[in-house]
């Protein structure tokens, strides 16, 4: 676990002018990574990289996710490459199905979701890497595309996926996966084996990200995480009180950090809800000995 990687999610719900501040102060708490958000009707997920890339000097920047939809693979590429570059080595590019209804919202849902994921990831990697790209696939179409600047170094490219096609889908083509909130060390397992049955070797990394709230009182930390797990219980298909959280009194929180990283996970995002939230992130990397 020495080498686990320990992240903080800045929510979607949390005003954009607050990130600055909120990352140069995750920064100064020690976490390696923060994960920002792109939803439809939130924010934009490359704007809020930037942001926080800017205002802080050695944070990791993961965007989770960027829906394939929603974004052409040429200009998604583009838009990472000018932050590899201004900021090497410290971002991480998830791309994802996004959510169906939303991208029905905006009229851009895919004929086939699968083809699209792993068009936009197969060619946003090369794009990535320097290649010029020609493909006529069944949703992306690239005419001898090439990037001027390419980073030197590329970021790594995850799928944020769920369903075990995709997770397979992942293996094949992505550079990790990252698993959404519930998901707890029993799952970890199964996921590895469906991206390994993809493909993914010992370099394929495993993000995962987990609710949390940090409390003395039982009763406390159960009513704040309940609607979260509620709701992500009825989208996982799962009963609320197996929806996975990383919570309870901070060495609580840290055993179930450490369960996560015993099953596989190589970095575990805390998305943190309740009050102070910096302050319950203090707490858990204090009792990591952090």
């Amino acid at each position: 676990m020495t080498d686990l990687r320990i992240g903080v999610m800045y929510d979607r719900d949390w005003a954009p002018e607050g990130l600055p501040e909120f990352a140069r102060r995750a920064e100064e708490l020690g976490v390696d990574d923060l994960w920002v958000v792109e939803d439809l009707g939130w924010n934009g997920g490359v704007s809020a990289a930037a942001v926080a890339l800017g205002a802080t000097r050695r944070l990791r920047v993961g965007i989770g996710i960027t829906p394939a939809p929603l974004r052409s693979p040429a200009l998604l590429a583009m838009e990472l490459a000018t932050l590899a570059r201004v900021f090497p080595d410290r971002l991480v590019a998830g791309i994802g199905h996004g959510v169906r209804e939303w991208m029905e919202q905006v009229g851009v849902a895919p004929r086939s979701p699968l083809a699209l994921l792993e068009e936009t990831i197969t060619s946003v990697r090369a794009l990535l890497r320097g290649a010029k790209v020609e493909l006529e696939g069944r949703e992306v179409r690239l005419d001898g595309v090439k990037l001027v600047h390419p980073p030197a170094e590329p970021p790594p490219v995850v799928a944020g996926v769920v369903r075990p096609r995709s997770l397979e889908l992942s293996g094949r083509v992505a550079d990790g996966t990252l698993i959404a909130e519930g998901h707890g060390p029993r799952d970890l397992e199964n996921i590895r084996a469906l991206t390994a049955r993809g493909g993914a070797g010992a370099g394929h990394t495993l993000t995962v990200f987990s609710f949390c709230h940090v409390g003395d009182d039982p009763d406390e930390v159960a009513r704040t995480l309940h609607p979260h797990t509620e709701g992500h219980g009825g989208w996982l298909g799962r009963p609320q009180d197996e929806v996975f959280t990383v919570s309870g009194t901070a060495s609580e929180a840290a055993e179930d950090i450490g369960a996560l990283g015993a099953a596989g996970a190589d970095t575990v995002v805390l998305r943190v809800v309740g009050g102070e939230p910096l302050r319950q992130l203090e707490a858990v990397l204090g009792a990591l000995g952090r």
